[in-house]
């Protein structure tokens, strides 16, 4: 699977943000941290503007104690916007106490490139939807 992520997106030119090569680890540097419940390392992987209402999330759900990701796969990425905004496409295995009931779900994260980082600016399902779910709206600086 990952070897398709990387030969989907093989093509895309990005050379302000570093395209798929500062992509991918951006991407896997989120899921490992959500894995071993980093919490302060999760947010910080945040766009400025949702952090404090992602971090009371994880604090209110207790994520530090009760959730626990069991597998995540990268299946798709998608470059937009001269490449400073990412759409990728992520199979994650969660589960959240008190709940035994393991989700399997395909979660759209969109990334956006900012400051010379990668940083996650909304997720469509899974177990932090509830803080990054909402439309974002950021415009890239011109290309100047």
């Amino acid at each position: 699977m990952l070897f398709a992520f990387a030969a989907l997106s093989a093509c895309a030119t990005v050379p302000r943000s570093g395209g798929l090569e500062t992509l991918k680890p951006a991407v896997e540097t989120f899921h490992k941290r959500a894995r071993w419940k980093d919490i302060r390392g999760l947010v910080d992987l945040v766009v400025p503007e949702r952090r404090e209402a992602f971090a009371k999330g994880r604090r209110e759900l207790n994520d530090d104690r009760d959730l626990s990701i069991s597998d995540y796969q990268l299946e798709d990425v998608k470059f937009s916007d001269a490449g400073m905004r990412a759409v990728v496409v992520s199979r994650v295995q969660w589960v959240r106490l008190p709940s035994a009931s393991e989700h399997d779900d395909q979660i759209t994260s969109e990334f956006v490139f900012r400051d010379g980082a990668w940083l996650l600016a909304r997720q469509d399902v899974g177990p932090f939807a509830g803080e990054l779910s909402q439309p974002y709206e950021w415009s890239p600086p011109d290309a100047g």
